[in-house]
């Protein structure tokens, strides 16, 4: 397929999403068909089993002391909390840690925050997208996070879409 036609696609795909999801409702979408993609999840699962394993204090310790056992490469493990949002451990931004930010909007203005606390709580696993604005040229990043509800936890690792 020409690069032109496979963009317009990932643009329809991605406008069907948001069309066919009533208002209110999380915006979820299909799986990523990347090998990043797959890494995001395996990471994710490699987070839950350990949570069930060792318990949700010790992965927060872990991921939280940005153990490379929950970061490969770009990707790294978060967690959140699955009813309130909150942020539990966070290997990047350690100073986001304890506060809530259900309602930060994106660089577009979507809660997305919101999003990965409704998936959790309905299908309790799946795909969220968001943007952030990229500090390094201040142009849009779309990313997509993979999440997993792990009893009261959400565990979450994303990857970047594009750039514009």
């Amino acid at each position: 397929m020409k690069p032109q036609f496979a963009a317009l696609g990932l643009a329809l795909a991605a406008a069907a999403v948001f069309a066919a999801a009533p208002v209110g409702a999380p915006v979820a979408s299909a799986a990523p068909a990347t090998q990043e993609a797959q890494a995001a999840v395996a990471l994710v699962e490699q987070g839950a089993a350990f949570l069930r394993a060792r318990g949700k204090a010790e992965l927060i310790r872990r991921i939280n002391a940005r153990d490379p056992l929950f970061r490969r490469g770009g990707l790294t493990l978060h967690m959140v909390d699955a009813r309130t949002g909150v942020a539990l451990a966070d290997p990047v931004h350690p100073s986001l840690v304890g506060l809530d930010l259900l309602d930060v909007p994106d660089a577009v203005g979507r809660a997305y925050r919101r999003d990965i606390v409704a998936l959790a709580a309905g299908r309790g696993q799946g795909w969220v997208e968001h943007t952030y604005k990229n500090p390094a040229d201040g142009g849009i990043q779309a990313w997509s996070d993979y999440i997993l509800r792990v009893g009261d936890a959400v565990l979450v690792s994303g990857i970047a879409r594009d750039h514009r």
